[in-house]
């Protein structure tokens, strides 16, 4: 019977990854190793194949596609907005600079850009 220091030996130490979606394909890939050899040994529950098998399906890729399209989408909504706003700041004190040019004195204090 092995022990857990001669099991441990097995397993080859991985460095630190760069990132957590790094980090997160090799626990996926450490997931599947698992689920394999319990297959292979006829141990494996259907929940854990089937929790692990899902995380590589096409599908499942898919579907991280179509959430960081989203995500780009949403940035990009809010750059536009912020953008808008510049745009007006922008509008608004080129047309004090012409009033003020013209002659045209400003005394409503209320269109004072802030």
């Amino acid at each position: 019977m092995r022990t857990k220091k001669a099991a441990s030996e097995d397993v080859a130490p991985m460095r630190p990854t760069l990132s957590p979606e790094v980090r997160e394909n090799q626990m996926i890939s450490l997931a599947m190793d698992l689920v394999e050899k319990r297959l292979r040994e006829g141990t494996a529950s259907s929940a854990e194949t089937t929790h692990f098998l899902k995380l590589a399906t096409v599908k499942s890729e898919l579907e991280k596609k179509k959430l960081e399209a989203e995500n780009t989408l949403l940035h990009a909504k809010a750059d536009a907005i912020q953008a808008a706003k510049d745009n007006a700041l922008l509008y608004k004190e080129a047309i004090k600079a012409m009033r003020e040019y013209g002659g045209v004195e400003d005394d409503d204090k209320s269109q004072d850009i802030l």
